[in-house]
């Protein structure tokens, strides 16, 4: 993010690497205090990372985007990074061959 590896991000946030790409792959929430730390390295507001979302709801949403989300909440809901490459994969094989 604007610039950063993940490996310099984690320096900066007081996290390891893995850590941190648990946070980038959602496998990890992160805490409010973690995200204003995140706030304050990168030099934005905490709303940054909010931008565009005051206005929406969930009703505002379409049938496609719907699912979207719902694939996104099982997928890092799945605790086994096996079976999230595994599934993962089978997305990308399933998206190449159209």
């Amino acid at each position: 993010m604007l610039g950063f590896s993940q490996q310099q991000m984690a320096d900066l946030i007081g996290v390891t690497y893995q850590q941190a790409h648990k946070y980038e792959r959602g496998i990890n929430r992160i805490s409010a205090g973690r995200l204003f730390e995140i706030s304050q390295v990168l030099g934005v507001p905490v709303g940054f990372f909010y931008e565009g979302l005051e206005n929406r709801r969930g009703s505002d949403l379409s049938a496609r985007q719907r699912m979207c989300l719902e694939l996104a909440r099982n997928f890092t809901s799945i605790s086994n990074e096996k079976h999230q490459d595994a599934l993962s994969q089978l997305a990308r094989a399933l998206a190449s061959e159209g």
